[in-house]
């Protein structure tokens, strides 16, 4: 079983390389000049050039072509390929690989939609990478992969919206409404569709970071056993004061912090803070 993602799962080229998954490289331009997300160019410095240029950072799909190619190598080396990939309901990426699957008749390529993204795709890109090397056959990772779709949960808030307002997010006139009255929103990413959702709103944002924990108290009781990780856009400061408020909550068992990609980055904008987490006794045994 060959593996591959997109760099929506912000897994490093490297890492990819380390568990034996091919990453395909979203695209990024920012102040006029394109890179490939994961590849060649690091989130701190994307952050640092987001803020110095004039206009707004431009994201872009993997070509059909640039799958297919992958597939057709892959294809040379195993006939069964699985492709994870960031949520349909955010990006073309999923459609994209879909469309270069239907072109290679005699390879098998499963697609799984994550329905997330970041630090919550690259769960189910590292768990794919260890049921292929323990020997699972396809049916039982997919088998697996659909049972943590069920567990998982991603949520974020950020301190300004003119990124995800100009990206196409979230609406315009809502968006903008939201900023003039200072709102800033606490987001989910729907299980059921894979877009953003706003599911509680504050007044600044160190309560909106909170706000997080409001959401999952709803999901979890408190002195639940999860497993969470915290992903941020440059921010640690923010990401602390979201751990300690779990910590209040739950007994977490801690994956090591995430800086947010450039690929999802240019649509958040610097300060972002977030959380993948899920009860530890819903998620699958993985070996």
């Amino acid at each position: 079983m060959k593996i591959v993602t997109d760099s929506g799962a912000d897994i490093s080229f490297t890492d990819c390389q380390k568990i034996g998954v091919t990453m395909v490289p979203l695209k990024v331009e920012v102040n006029g000049v394109s890179y490939q997300a994961g590849i060649d160019i690091e989130p701190e410095k994307f952050y640092d050039m987001m803020d110095a240029s004039p206009t707004m950072p431009i994201t872009s799909t993997p070509s059909i072509g640039d799958f297919s190619k992958v597939y057709e190598q892959l294809a040379e080396e195993d006939d069964e390929i699985l492709s994870i990939h960031i949520s349909s309901g955010l990006s073309a990426t999923y459609n994209v690989a879909k469309q270069a699957a239907e072109t290679l008749d005699k390879t098998r390529i499963h697609l799984f939609d994550t329905l997330t993204l970041s630090a919550g795709q690259a769960w189910f890109v590292n768990a794919a990478a260890k049921m292929r090397d323990a020997g699972k056959s396809m049916d039982e990772v997919l088998a697996k992969l659909t049972q943590m779709q069920n567990a998982v949960s991603t949520h974020f808030t950020l301190p300004d919206l003119k990124y995800l307002i100009a990206g196409g997010r979230i609406s315009h006139l809502r968006g903008l409404l939201a900023s003039l009255l200072g709102i800033k929103p606490v987001i989910e990413v729907s299980k059921e569709d894979g877009k953003y959702y706003d599911r509680v709103k504050k007044r600044s944002f160190q309560k909106a970071i909170l706000g997080i924990t409001e959401l999952l108290e709803t999901l979890h009781p408190q002195g639940s056993t999860l497993v969470a990780q915290i992903c941020t856009a440059a921010n640690p400061e923010g990401g602390a004061i979201l751990k300690e408020a779990m910590d209040r909550l739950y007994k977490v068992n801690w994956l090591p912090e995430v800086t947010l990609g450039t690929a999802l980055g240019a649509h958040t904008g610097r300060g972002l803070v977030g959380i993948i987490s899920a009860r530890e006794d819903a998620l699958p045994e993985i070996p």
